[in-house]
């Protein structure tokens, strides 16, 4: 194994440590901007995952998805920050 094979399987490995770790934020609160959070976070993981993805297989569709999923995770974040100025959940 190369040592950019190595790296990206190590970097998925702490990848999916802190997916874990989001998910005990996502399901934990405690109220909705800490889940927004979570949520937010858990997509830049996804990123972070097809970027590993693209390396490990030397296929460069996986660069096509990290793009579409942060683009939808941007969207997704400036609706909340829409919904938070307009009062929102209080």
């Amino acid at each position: 194994m190369s040592q950019t094979g190595l790296g990206a399987t190590v970097a998925l490995g702490l990848v999916g440590v802190a997916v874990l770790l989001a998910f005990v934020r996502l399901l934990r609160g405690p109220d909705l901007a800490n889940r927004v959070v979570a949520v937010d976070l858990l997509s830049a993981l996804g990123v972070g995952i097809a970027g590993a993805a693209a390396v490990l297989s030397g296929d460069p569709v996986y660069l096509d998805v990290a793009l579409v999923l942060a683009l939808i995770a941007f969207l997704g974040t400036v609706a909340f920050a829409r919904y938070a100025e307009q009062g929102g959940h209080e």
